[in-house]
């Protein structure tokens, strides 16, 4: 038979407490002393700091970033002046704190040969210091120089005192340095101030002139590369034929003076043509040569023309007297045919000279033609040059820009030089404190009772993480998501004075809240468990020591005396501690039974102070291998349900022994003992685990030794809150007794 299953309270995985302002003050009832030792101890710690700490005095010099520029010259500043917004301020304010402020006024100030900051120089006096001012040793004459990290320590000291705050958010910084002496704190903080300004004025002087020796720098090399520019540019002009005069390139002009002369020869050729085509057409037409237009001007043709006239007169004038065969008149005739004959030989020389003139002016326009042609194949491939030269121009022109424009602002930067200014200026120095500003005493009480609340506060919450153990209901439902079914007291916790046994405290008290803590057990087992009767309870626990047997003798006497048939089986093989428990010696055992050598009758013991049976394991008996998994249990507790209202199975622990879970899976129900605020809670959901391994799911779990007292102060959510409300309802034995009541009623 299985364990009979119970469902815990629904659980929600994102749920989230609201606070509980109880439950805190619970918690805080239950670690009273923890936090009341803390909280002393942490004030005590801060008042003895307050009283022996130093006074020291705070002096505040107040410096002011100004947004407005003085300018003395029109151009512009290497660095320029600081923008006065918000984060330039915090920035400024960074700066003043920086060390490396801090260790140019340590050097300023000589600081670490103080002793306020140069711990070295505290110590107190040696040997030598003794027995110098005895006059028994010489003073010293050399002081050992600081090492780096003595002033490293120096600069750190310095800076702990120092305090930079700006002045809401104005452009306005307050340097505040605390000291021991008022007049240190007064000088070191206007010496903070005083450096501050002179590292501005330093930082734009640098600038200036590492700017300016900069700029110089670079002129030299774009001087030198302006140089190689425009050489590169002259010599392809003259490599390429490119000169110019004029505007216009050499080839250029010699185009231009080829087209005139080209010009000028086709005209003369035309000229020529047209005077010859002229003479020739006349001479065709059968011209005698003197009427030809060329040959009016010559003076030849001229003289010849008047020697024929002069001879075609003689002839006239003998043609009037003579015949024509008469000699004179035959050789005025052939004078004047020979005349002829001249201009014709005249003429025809003077056409010659036409055609040669012609010839000579046709070879010189083609000879100026292919000198035009010549110089435009020479232009053709100088534009081919010129894309070259045009780039080569171009670099040559940037890289005088360039150079023109270092050169420029390299004079204005040369300028500036000693004439910068700084972005803030001193609005006062520091004045002399009167009164110390530490230690505050008031804000270090406050501060101190804050801390030692918070400590206190902390070191319970520590103390409630740290504990592993299991001490409410909430923390069974929580943790384990299994029933909480009630809580046994520690018998010392409800009678002060008890000498009883809890398993005689149960008989003897039957009207005590330690009884009633069993018969509300055994209602929460048999009436609210499963949806069929509970018989059989296997009592168990994750570990030994925890009580199990002790809560399954109690629960077992207290059904008892309520009138329930009740059996108690002591099934824990290794331990065998049910007889010490109840007081019996039993001859046959459990193991008897089983193995069928002795009746289940003969086996039983009657438990002397109640009517409960026992079924105890005698030391004698010897244990076989898997004996609860053997049919005869089953056959066992078959027997036991028809006799008894309720078996009672004293398990063995679930982690060191694999019994109690092969027991469990024959029960109704499965009672997990935990001891309050004793068993690990990790114990406890490892035995769930090996439990639910096996296929038995917990019934639920008991928390055994309870401090009610305690209990009480874990807050309103567990039922033992109410234990103080309650605890006068129950018949309590009287303090002086022996812890039996007797014959004394209970008080309703």
């Amino acid at each position: 038979m299985g364990a009979a299953a119970t469902s815990p309270p629904p659980f929600r995985a994102g749920h989230i407490a609201a606070i509980d302002l109880r439950g805190l003050i619970a918690v805080l009832r239950r670690r009273l002393r923890l936090f009341m030792a803390v909280v002393a101890a942490v004030a005590a710690i801060v008042v003895l700091a307050t009283v022996l700490a130093t006074p020291k005095y705070t002096a505040t010099a107040v410096v002011m970033l100004d947004p407005r520029s003085e300018r003395v010259t029109k151009v512009e500043d290497v660095l320029s002046s600081l923008p006065a917004d918000s984060p330039v301020v915090d920035t400024e304010v960074e700066v003043l704190e920086s060390r490396q402020l801090a260790a140019r006024v340590v050097k300023a100030l000589r600081l670490e040969k103080d002793p306020e900051f140069n711990a070295r120089l505290k110590t107190g006096p040696s040997l030598h210091s003794v027995l110098q001012s005895l006059g028994l040793a010489p003073a010293k004459t050399k002081t050992r120089s600081p090492s780096p990290k003595e002033l490293e320590q120096v600069v750190n000291a310095v800076s702990k005192n120092l305090s930079v705050s700006r002045a809401g958010l104005t452009y306005v910084i307050r340097i505040g340095f605390k000291s021991e002496n008022p007049a240190k704190a007064a000088i070191i903080a206007d010496e903070f101030a005083d450096l501050y300004i002179l590292q501005q004025l330093e930082s734009k002087s640098q600038a200036t002139l590492r700017a300016s020796n900069s700029l110089n720098s670079r002129l030299g090399q774009l001087r030198a590369q302006l140089l190689a520019n425009e050489t590169a540019v002259q010599q392809f002009k003259i490599d390429n034929n490119l000169l110019s005069a004029s505007g216009a390139t050499l080839t250029e002009q010699e185009i231009s003076n080829y087209n005139q002369s080209l010009a000028q020869a086709e005209a003369q050729v035309a000229e020529d043509q047209a005077r010859l085509d002229t003479a020739q057409r006349q001479l065709a037409t059968g011209s005698t040569g003197d009427d030809v237009g060329e040959t009016l001007n010559s003076p030849a043709i001229q003289k010849l023309k008047e020697q024929r006239a002069e001879v075609s007169r003689r002839v006239a004038s003998m043609q009037t007297q003579f015949l024509d065969a008469y000699p004179e008149m035959t050789k005025a005739r052939s004078e004047l045919a020979d005349v002829d004959a001249q201009i014709a030989a005249e003429t025809h020389r003077i056409v010659s000279n036409l055609e040669a003139k012609l010839q000579v002016s046709r070879r010189r326009t083609a000879a100026v033609a292919g000198s035009l042609g010549g110089a435009r194949s020479q232009l053709a491939s100088n534009t081919r040059a010129s894309v070259r030269l045009d780039e080569l121009e171009r670099n040559a022109q940037a890289s005088r820009t360039l150079y023109e424009a270092y050169l420029a602002r390299y004079k204005e930067t040369s300028t500036q030089e000693g004439l910068e200014n700084a972005d803030a200026r001193l609005v006062a120095r520091a004045r002399l404190p009167v009164a110390p500003s530490s230690p505050n005493v008031p804000l270090n009480l406050l501060v101190g009772a804050i801390l030692a609340l918070g400590a206190g506060a902390g070191a319970v919450a520590l103390a409630e993480a740290l504990e592993a153990g299991i001490a409410t209901s909430a923390d069974v439902e929580r943790r384990f998501r299994v029933r909480y079914v009630g809580a046994v007291p520690l018998l010392g916790s409800v009678a002060k004075r008890a000498t009883l046994a809890p398993a005689a405290y149960v008989v003897a008290n039957p009207l005590s809240s330690f009884s009633e803590a069993f018969r509300s057990l055994r209602a929460s087992i048999v009436y609210t468990a499963a949806r069929r009767p509970v018989k059989v309870v296997a009592v168990t626990s994750a570990l030994p020591g925890e009580g199990k047997t002790t809560t399954a003798v109690c629960l077992g006497r207290a059904a008892a005396l309520q009138g329930f048939r009740v059996v108690i089986v002591d099934c824990d093989l290794r331990r065998r501690s049910l007889q010490r428990a109840m007081s019996v010696d039993a001859e046959h055992g459990l193991l008897d039974v089983l193995d069928g050598t002795v009746e289940l009758s003969r086996a039983i013991v009657k438990d002397s102070e109640t009517d409960a049976d026992i079924l105890a394991l005698t030391d004698t008996s010897a244990t076989p291998a898997d004996v609860f998994g053997s049919r005869a249990v089953d056959r066992l507790l078959a027997e036991l349900r028809s006799l008894y209202d309720l078996v009672i199975l004293d398990t063995a622990p679930v982690l060191p022994v694999a019994d109690s879970r092969v027991l469990a899976r024959k029960a109704d129900f499965v009672l997990l003992v935990a001891r309050w605020r004793a068993t690990p809670y990790q114990a406890v959901q490892e035995a769930l685990r090996l439990l639910a391994g096996s296929s038995v799911e917990a019934g639920g779990i008991v928390l055994n030794q309870v401090n009610m007292e305690q209990q009480s102060r874990y807050g309103y959510g567990d039922p033992a809150y109410y234990f103080k409300a309650y605890r006068t309802y129950y018949l309590e034995p009287p303090e002086h007794s022996d812890g039996r009541i007797g014959s004394q009623g209970a008080r309703a």
